[in-house]
């Protein structure tokens, strides 16, 4: 059977990533969580004092750039592949809303994106993939042979996105800090001058806003599945 480029992009806490890691799963393809990568990039630039609520030392960042090493590794034991950086796993890291916070703004920065999308493209040159993000059908595989456009009601991906932290055992966090988070991320996202956050031509909206994930494996699959034939 063929293979091919499966884009997928969308909003925040819109399920790009359970849908891609579904698809890429019964596929047999690789997946790639890009926004991963973003937030791996924003959580070394905490680390070393670059960004804060105070302030974004953008140029510093843009210096170090080279001493950022993402890769990924799969784990069978939760069945995806877990980000690491600088040779240490931060998955778990990186999904926390103190990065969440910061990694819009990271992600304006031109430089880094071309480094990252370079790697993009590169991990995705023999097709057999899906990617999911925030710009992959519209810059990093603008000719995917599928490409598909997530998005919800905005009440309803921040309580998902709630209830994640929460049963990640982040007690102190609160639904409105994390509405604020994601409608402050969606505005970064979709007025940033560099690769800004849209629907790419020819791209599938799906809104799953009252979607459950059964529901939405099997409309995509279907569609993925057609265009495999």
């Amino acid at each position: 059977m063929k293979k091919i480029t499966i884009a997928i992009d969308g909003f925040s806490s819109t399920g790009k990533s359970t849908l891609a890691k579904q698809l890429a799963n019964k596929l047999q393809y690789i997946y790639v969580d890009t926004g991963a990568m973003y937030r791996a990039v924003a959580l070394f630039a905490m680390q070393q004092k670059m960004i804060t609520v105070d302030y974004f030392k953008k140029e510093k960042l843009i210096e170090n750039i080279d001493k950022i090493n993402i890769y990924f590794v799969f784990n069978q034991n939760v069945g995806f592949a877990e980000v690491f950086l600088n040779g240490v796993n931060v998955e778990d890291k990186i999904r926390t809303l103190a990065v969440s916070q910061f990694v819009s703004k990271v992600a304006t920065v031109s430089k880094i994106r071309t480094k990252l999308v370079e790697q993009q493209q590169e991990m995705g040159k023999n097709k057999g993939i899906v990617m999911d993000g925030r710009d992959i059908g519209t810059v990093v595989f603008p000719d995917a042979d599928l490409k598909f456009f997530m998005t919800a009601n905005s009440d309803i991906r921040a309580k998902r996105r709630y209830k994640e932290l929460v049963d990640k055992g982040d007690k102190n966090i609160s639904y409105a800090r994390v509405l604020k988070n994601l409608e402050s991320r969606d505005y970064i996202d979709s007025t940033r001058e560099d690769s800004p956050l849209i629907k790419a031509n020819g791209a599938i909206e799906i809104n799953n806003s009252d979607m459950g994930l059964k529901e939405q494996f099997e409309r995509v699959y279907s569609l993925v599945s057609s265009r495999l034939k």
